[in-house]
């Protein structure tokens, strides 16, 4: 039966993929974000081939390698943020990291292999809450029985009987059938107050874990990054839990059991199997900065090799098994997704046995004026809205005309030509400054409609336009 049910959850998991085509991800992906084409059908061929893999039989399955990619553009351009979609869209588990928070084995500092922990941290989590939806009515069910036990204590002539998890607890009567009618009668009234809300401001005593452990600090080196985590788990394990009273409404106790009941009905052993299945099959990492560790090396100073690094990422990216306080993990089919602005190095600055496993290269359009346009009004989380809506929260009505959101993309690309270029982050810190007075005063202010039209812009950011010293105003 448990094969039975996995081989079902894993085909829907695949219709559900193969449903996804293509045209289909640009599609989605053109909702949060704008342009950037080549690099969206780069990803959307990437995810579809692994769905292809999956239609092949075992013995070729294993050797098809996953199309890693790496991206080429400035920051600000939307790398991070198609990475990010494409997971969602897909609910693979997804780690963003630094390469150049990594260094050589033998100096301290981040092990490579600690990314595939951290996504498999990540796998494990996702995996918890959605077992723990499954379960959440009979969790509720069994959550409701101990908040009525609290309310109502069982009377002394009756023993409680649990049949089994997946039924409520039931009343044997020893005696006195009508004191046990009596009390029945009464637990089904408070159980009506309480699922109409009549009882929530209630209090209750809970009794509830606390898990003291001594404080332990381990300077990570390489291998050791779990190694707090590890002994704090043994020694969890090892003292007794202690147990205090809390003090809380019976609202807050309805959720704080519902927890408890539904961590009870979870089978981790299955939970960690499964995220382990969805790291190795679905996994997506995200090495970003990947250009600073490009650079071959100079032979000068015992400095941390940069070509160490990429040595050390390299048999990650190849495929090698990690060891995890899960289990082990392979990596040989986790799709990594490399970005770096080149400025100062180039792709081919990379050692070659690196550059062999990221046979997809894109390069990411700089964003202008245009494009600006679009990313304040038209994606589904556009800024604009996010402004219009925060604020609106305050009682306050913002209404942008197309001449000042016109304005505002101009001096974006402006600031942007004149100093460093960050992109679309440019737009937060240029609609940071325009609405500064506006969000100030939203609470106690009396205007309680603004309308912003080029000439408010204008005024508002004059000095910037002016100064020829940006950096005073927008950083």
């Amino acid at each position: 039966m448990e094969m039975l049910a996995k081989k079902i959850e894993e085909k829907q998991v695949l219709d559900k993929e193969a449903q996804l085509t293509p045209r289909r991800i640009v599609g989605e992906l053109d909702k949060y974000i704008i342009g950037q084409k080549k690099a969206k059908r780069s990803v959307a061929i990437a995810l579809r081939n692994r769905w292809r893999r999956q239609q092949l039989s075992p013995e070729l399955k294993e050797e098809v390698a996953p199309k890693n990619i790496i991206m080429i553009g400035p920051t600000g351009v939307g790398k991070t943020e198609i990475a990010r979609r494409l997971a969602r869209l897909t609910n693979s588990p997804f780690v963003k990291v630094e390469a150049s928070k990594y260094t050589e084995v033998g100096y301290v500092g981040r092990d490579v292999e600690s990314m595939v922990r951290d996504l498999m941290e990540v796998s494990k989590n996702m995996v918890r809450e959605e077992r723990a939806l499954e379960v959440n009515e009979m969790a509720k069910a069994n959550a409701e029985e101990r908040i009525l036990d609290l309310l109502l204590p069982p009377p002394p002539s009756a023993k409680r009987e649990t049949a089994n998890s997946s039924t409520a607890p039931t009343l044997i009567p020893e005696h006195d059938e009508g004191g046990q009618r009596h009390y029945q009668e009464t637990r089904e009234k408070f159980r009506k107050y309480l699922r109409e809300g009549k009882l929530n401001e209630r209090s209750v005593e809970l009794e509830v874990e606390q898990r003291i452990l001594p404080m332990i600090e381990v300077v990570s080196n390489t291998g050791l990054e779990d190694l707090d985590i590890n002994i704090k788990d043994m020694l969890g394990s090892i003292m007794p839990q202690k147990k205090k009273m809390r003090k809380v409404k019976v609202s807050e106790a309805l959720t704080i059991l519902t927890h408890e009941e539904a961590q009870k009905l979870i089978d981790m052993d299955k939970a960690i199997k499964e995220a382990i299945n969805r790291v190795e099959q679905s996994g997506i990492i995200f090495i970003d900065e990947i250009d600073k560790v490009a650079g071959r090396e100079s032979g000068h100073g015992p400095d941390v090799s940069r070509e160490g690094v990429q040595r050390d990422l390299l048999p990650i990216v190849e495929g090698s098994t990690v060891s995890t306080k899960y289990g082990a993990v392979r990596t040989d089919h986790i799709l990594f997704i490399a970005a770096g602005a080149f400025h100062v190095s180039k792709p081919s600055d990379l050692i070659p046995e690196l550059q062999g496993r990221f046979p997809i290269r894109v390069e990411l359009d700089s964003l202008g004026k245009e494009e600006f346009i679009r990313i304040l009004t038209e994606p589904q989380n556009a800024l604009i809205k996010q402004y219009v809506e925060l604020l609106k929260t305050e009682g306050v009505d913002i209404n942008f005309t197309e001449d000042s959101i016109a304005e505002i993309a101009a001096l974006a690309a402006l600031v942007n030509d004149r100093m460093e270029n960050i992109g679309a982050r440019r737009l937060h810190t240029i609609m940071e400054r325009l609405l500064d007075d506006i969000s100030f005063n939203a609470p106690d202010g009396q205007e309680r409609k603004f309308a912003i039209d080029a000439k408010y812009v204008k005024e508002r950011l004059q000095d910037v336009v002016k100064d020829e010293d940006l950096s005073r105003y927008i950083l």
